[in-house]
């Protein structure tokens, strides 16, 4: 039997089903125990039907393709280049923007190749002797998001954690929403990552509820670890079932370093189906 997802794609229902938070394997973090090409069969093998990949740009456009139509999996997501070591994106980096427009140019092409509707745009680290400039980032972001808009993309923005990305331009959601109003454009969203907010906000449900209207995209990982989430101090079925509640119709980015076997730690998962058909 098969039904039709919100996307419009056909999918056997052994996943996640309608009425249900729908989740998409990471598969940069994900399944690290085996080659990345093999990825693919296995996650859709545990249940999943969408996935997401940080940084897919080592392989050509027509690999990725051709390995998520083998698998019948959806690509979702990308990040776009990150830029130099220690970078952590450059849209509002001083003397980058050629670099920044570049690739940016280059997360759209892969974008578009692989069929993903979102590109979560990193904004880059400042420090004393290079602060980071909100204004280039809010010029580069409206230059990115009408290229993006033509192509039917989104661009999302997350509020990362001040511990792991010490210097970024953006690490609390109300920040990151008014980015958002000042940039208006109705193509870019907030990414909502729970790992990250819980260490820089806690509260995530009032969190989710404050910003639903500009969320676009959700991620989550245990904390401490960043591990599968049953070996952290965030509740995610609390929260997805919260999501569900709060009319919340996209994906559930599963972006964690399994602690062992990547399928065997998937017994979080049993609940939606996930986890070894």
């Amino acid at each position: 039997m098969k039904e039709q997802n919100i996307t419009g794609n056909l999918h056997e229902t052994r996943g996640n089903v309608l009425g249900m938070p729908r989740f998409a394997a990471n598969l940069t973090t994900m399944y690290q125990e085996l080659p990345f090409p093999d990825r693919f069969m296995a996650v859709r093998d545990c249940g999943f039907t969408a996935v997401e990949i940080l940084s897919p740009y080592q392989y050509d456009i027509s690999e990725v393709s051709d390995w998520l139509v083998q698998s019948g999996l959806e690509a979702i997501l990308i990040n776009i280049p990150p830029g130099d070591t220690g970078e952590a994106g450059t849209a509002a980096v001083p003397g980058r923007q050629a670099f920044f427009q570049s690739s940016f140019q280059c997360a759209l092409d892969y974008a578009t190749g692989m069929g993903a509707s979102m590109i979560h745009v990193l904004a880059g680290r400042g420090t004393d002797e290079t602060p980071l400039s909100e204004d280039l980032f809010v010029d580069n972001l409206r230059w990115a998001a009408d290229l993006a808009a033509v192509k039917g993309v989104k661009l999302l923005l997350e509020p990362l954690n001040t511990q792991d990305v010490p210097g970024y331009l953006h690490t609390r959601t109300d920040h990151t929403a008014e980015l958002i109003h000042t940039l208006d454009r109705d193509n870019i969203k907030m990414q909502f990552d729970f790992y990250h907010m819980q260490i820089m906000e806690g509260n995530l449900a009032a969190g989710l509820k404050r910003h639903r209207d500009i969320i676009g995209h959700v991620q989550f990982s245990s904390l401490p670890g960043r591990h599968e989430p049953q070996y952290g101090e965030v509740n995610v079925h609390l929260l997805a079932d919260y999501l569900d509640e709060l009319g919340y119709a996209g994906w559930i980015g599963c972006e964690y370093v399994a602690k062992g076997d990547t399928t065997e730690g998937l017994s979080w998962g049993e609940r939606y189906n996930l986890g070894k058909q």
